[in-house]
């Protein structure tokens, strides 16, 4: 069976089209992410599969159970952590994870073996109220509250978002580890380098998906030549090549600006130079699962 199941789900607030006849599957002990910016309909996704939020049009299950019949028992066999940290900032660590046992009818010590490894690296700051904790420090106790009670489902709302890279790297490692243990995970981010450590992606822009597949396969398919444009004005640079005539794209990836176009990069490049460009150099460049994103995004744009 299917832990997750998707089909057809839209969802509209007034005007806007938050999710767009969405489909897809999460495979048992999968790590299946979602990756979007923000705006893109992951937190209202997130939400209906979390019963929280009706869908227009479409049906979902988790565990098999459909999430407007079965939200009972979805809600006892799911650990949902929201994309705003919403648990109680006046209680203290250990206080707010007694609470969430309790609410789940169970205790902290019968379960204890899920969170320990997470647990243990907060555990020095168990009296610390938890609006007091640290960005990554917050996420790690949202995640033991959302596995206190031995969830069979993990829905994960931007875990990382906010949180310094050292955490970001800390937290994907303990997501990795609750994936050997046959938890099968959704997770979503607005960070395209996390699509890498991920089974299976799902690209998402304007609430619809516009691809699913490994990252490796996702990259693969793109057989676009990307280039690679660095100069002293990145800004300037940026400006100028959007502007160049047969540019269909160029965008900022780290010290480089990707490029797609339809001209001979030699020619560009004296043209640049001859604008007054300093230290400009341009090579090949691999492609990545961020530069997918933007052709399909912009594909999508066209259509539209």
């Amino acid at each position: 069976m299917q832990p997750i199941v998707v089909q057809h789900i839209s969802k509209s607030y007034g005007k806007v089209n938050a999710l767009r006849d969405v489909s897809f599957t999460v495979e048992p002990g999968e790590l299946f992410g979602l990756i979007g910016p923000d705006g893109a309909g992951k937190s209202t996704l997130f939400r209906i599969l979390a019963t929280l939020v009706l869908a227009d049009k479409g049906q979902a299950f988790v565990n098999g159970k459909n999430v407007v019949e079965d939200y009972r028992a979805i809600r006892r066999e799911v650990g949902y952590m929201p994309g705003r940290f919403s648990l109680y900032q006046d209680l203290t660590v250990e206080e707010n994870l007694r609470f969430f046992a309790t609410i789940f009818n169970t205790t902290v010590d019968a379960n204890y073996d899920m969170i320990r490894e997470i647990y243990e690296q907060i555990a020095p700051f168990k009296d610390r109220p938890a609006g007091k904790l640290s960005g990554g420090m917050k996420q790690k106790l949202a995640l033991s509250c959302a596995l206190v009670h031995r969830p069979s489902v993990l829905l994960l709302d931007e875990p990382t978002t906010g949180v310094d890279p050292v955490s970001r790297k800390e937290f994907w490692e303990m997501l990795q580890r609750l994936r050997q243990r046959g938890i099968p995970i959704l997770v979503s981010t607005p960070y395209m380098d996390e699509a890498t450590l991920c089974d299976r992606v799902a690209l998402i822009q304007n609430g619809a998906l516009m691809r699913i597949d490994t990252p490796t396969a996702i990259v693969e398919q793109f057989t676009t030549k990307v280039w690679a444009f660095r100069a002293s004005d990145t800004w300037r640079l940026i400006r100028d090549l959007r502007a160049y005539p047969g540019v269909e794209s160029c965008f900022a990836f780290g010290e480089f600006l990707h490029v797609v176009m339809n001209a001979d990069p030699e020619k560009v490049k004296q043209d640049l130079l001859a604008a007054g460009h300093i230290d400009l150099v341009y090579q090949p460049a691999n492609a990545g699962i961020e530069d997918v994103f933007m052709a399909l995004m912009r594909a999508q744009t066209e259509m539209s």
